[in-house]
């Protein structure tokens, strides 16, 4: 993809360029001059503050290969053992030396033995172990923490990263006002690289007062947007101007790919624009379950521009657009469980049983429910409404056994 974020083309190449963790620098110069004291440290932290490019940067300052894992693909001892201990056996192919990096540790399958096996294979290392984890407090790491150097950074100043955006705008040649970029410094609350991909998003095309992030464009518009822009650069920032979660945003798109890619001639063309949201739907997944931020914006990135290139040209021809059924199909699922599980609390309160209980009884509860009754656990209209259509549903089923 020929756009690279700024998280990655601005990543600092020495400890000069690192701003706001001069300490946390000081104790990791002592970690490597002390190896192997202790074979391993622990970069721990909240998102943003540099963690995965502080171990980079050592790389790169020491001319040192690095082998970067992420702890949370390390589903069982057996997975483990398989990724993780050639690396730490085998010498570089292309620097004399290397860096073991592990991110996201406190994303590792603790039940499996992961974590013990992880340990073990780090005391055998034949090179430093870097290890990061946003929170590194829970019980499950106490041994891990005694046998590893522990290195905390800190939330970055608004003012540094203020300092840090104002650099990137020198070296892009974007011309934004200081209020501008102190605005979203202090809107990342100390993390650096949700500034650096606010300030992408905010100069993509042209710079605009950040007040425009807040405006609320169609989704019509939006997907017309994606599905027909001539210049993909345009939609970096497409989905900030949207007010709808990009959760919904995905089957929108997911619903309406098969009208704006129909007809055999352009199957390639859907096949790639449905490979794009796929991918997004993976960086998605890894974003919820790992808090891996800074996949955020490959996931945005595919899910806009990935699939306006999918086409082989411009067509200008006119698709209507059509709203996901599956929002419509979650949305009723929703409201009858909401109403189930509304009514089996309260018959378990009243009744003084577990809710687990009270919900194996569930199927009588429609007959046994009686006005009064119904009274008495102070059902909603909802609720009664529910335990008609029940008993309405459930009758003939009956009467035909009885």
């Amino acid at each position: 993809m020929r756009f690279k974020p700024f998280v990655e083309k601005y990543r600092p190449r020495n400890f000069k360029q690192v701003k706001g963790q001069e300490l946390a620098i000081g104790k990791l110069d002592k970690f490597m001059k002390e190896w192997p004291k202790k074979k391993a440290c622990i970069l721990h932290g909240p998102p943003g503050t540099g963690k995965t490019t502080l171990a980079y940067t050592l790389a790169y300052f020491l001319d040192r290969e690095i082998f970067e894992l992420n702890a949370s693909d390390f589903r069982s001892k057996d997975k483990l053992n398989e990724v993780l201990r050639p690396a730490l056996k085998q010498e570089s192919l292309f620097k004399k030396d290397k860096i073991i990096l592990i991110d996201e540790v406190d994303g590792i399958v603790v039940d499996k033995g992961g974590l013990s096996e992880l340990m073990y294979l780090i005391e055998g290392s034949h090179f430093p172990v870097i290890i990061t984890a946003n929170d590194i407090w829970g019980k499950d790491f106490n041994l891990l923490r005694k046998s590893a150097e522990l290195i905390k950074l800190d939330e970055i100043d608004y003012r540094t990263i203020s300092a840090i955006l104002e650099e990137i705008c020198k070296l892009e040649g974007l011309v934004v006002d200081k209020e501008t970029l102190t605005a979203i410094a202090i809107k990342s609350r100390g993390d650096v690289r949700a500034a650096v991909n606010d300030l992408q998003s905010l100069c993509s095309h042209s710079v605009t007062a950040i007040s425009e992030r807040d405006k609320i464009e169609s989704i019509f518009n939006v997907l017309r947007a994606v599905f027909k822009s001539p210049k993909p650069d345009n939609l970096l920032d497409i989905f900030d101007k949207l007010d709808m979660p990009l959760d919904e945003v995905f089957l929108w798109i997911e619903e309406n790919i098969p009208y704006e890619y129909s007809g055999k001639e352009r199957a390639e063309e859907l096949y790639k624009a449905v490979n794009s949201l796929s991918m997004a739907d993976v960086y998605r997944g890894r974003v919820r379950r790992q808090n891996y931020w800074r996949l955020f914006v490959y996931q945005n990135l595919l899910l806009s521009v990935g699939i306006n290139v999918a086409k082989k040209k411009i067509y200008s021809t006119f698709t209507p657009y059509k709203r996901p059924t599956r929002i419509l199909k979650i949305w009723m699922s929703n409201q009858k469980n909401k109403n189930k599980k509304s009514i089996i609390v309260k018959y378990a309160k009243y009744s003084h049983m577990s809710k687990k209980k009270a919900a194996k009884e569930f199927f009588f509860l429609p007959y046994i429910i009686t006005k009064e009754f119904g009274e008495h656990l102070k059902l909603t209209e909802d609720e009664e409404k529910f335990l008609n259509e029940l008993r309405e549903a459930h009758l003939p089923a009956v009467r035909e056994k009885m």
